[in-house]
C-alpha cells in the first residue's frame, strides 16, 4: 500500500517537471509527505477523495535534507530525461502542426482560385452563346434590312407603274372623249 501512495505522490510533481520549470523544492516536498506517513495515518486515507496529502502528517519525523534531496535527484534523474524528449516531440508535433495547417490553408486558397475559376469559365461559356445569339439577331436584322429594302424598292416600282397606267389611261379617256367629242353631230350654222 505505501508503494501506491509513493506513485500517487510522484505523479503530482510531474506537471512542474512537464512545464519545464524543475522545482527540486515541490520534489523534496512530496517526499518529505511519503517519509512522513505512517500506519496510522494511512488508514485514513483509503480513497482518493480525502482533502489533503498533508493530512495526518507527523511533524516531529526529522528527515535529512541530503536525503531528500539525493532522492529527488533520483527521481528527476529518471523521469527527466523521458519528459524532456515527450517535451521536445510534442514541440517537433506542435511544429509539424502548423506547417501542416499552412500548407492545408494554401491548398484551400488554390481550391477556392480553382473554383473560382470554373465560375469565369462558365461565365465565359455563358458570354460565348450570348455573343453567338448576337451575332445570329444581327444576321437576321441584316436579312430583315435586305427585305424591306426589295419590298420597297418593289413597292415604289409597281407604285410607278401604276402611276404610269392610270397615266395613260386618262390620256386615253381624254382620246376617246375627243373623238366622241368630234364624232358628235354638229349643228349647221345659218347664215
Amino acid at each position: 500500500m505505501m508503494q501506491a501512495t509513493s506513485i500517487t505522490l510522484a505523479f503530482r510533481v510531474l506537471p512542474v517537471l512537464v512545464d519545464g520549470t524543475v522545482a527540486v523544492a515541490h520534489v523534496a516536498r512530496s517526499f518529505r509527505v511519503f517519509l512522513s506517513l505512517d500506519a496510522c495515518w494511512w488508514p485514513r486515507c483509503k480513497s482518493l477523495s480525502d482533502t489533503s496529502p498533508d493530512e495526518g502528517l507527523i511533524e516531529d519525523l526529522t528527515v535529512e535534507d541530503k536525503a531528500v534531496e539525493q532522492l529527488a535527484e533520483g527521481l528527476l534523474s529518471h523521469y527527466l530525461p523521458d519528459l524532456q524528449r515527450s517535451k521536445q516531440a510534442l514541440q517537433e508535433l506542435t511544429q509539424n502542426q502548423v506547417v501542416l495547417l499552412d500548407t492545408l490553408e494554401q491548398e484551400i486558397s488554390k481550391f477556392k482560385e480553382c473554383h473560382s475559376m470554373l465560375d469565369i469559365n462558365a461565365l465565359f461559356t455563358e458570354a460565348k452563346h450570348y455573343h453567338a445569339k448576337l451575332v445570329n439577331i444581327r444576321k437576321e436584322m441584316l436579312m430583315l434590312h435586305e427585305k424591306t429594302s426589295k419590298l420597297k424598292k418593289r413597292a415604289l416600282k409597281l407604285q410607278q407603274k401604276r402611276q404610269k397606267e392610270e397615266l395613260e389611261r386618262e390620256q386615253q379617256r381624254e382620246k376617246e372623249f375627243e373623238r366622241e367629242k368630234q364624232l358628235t353631230a354638229k349643228p349647221a350654222k345659218r347664215t
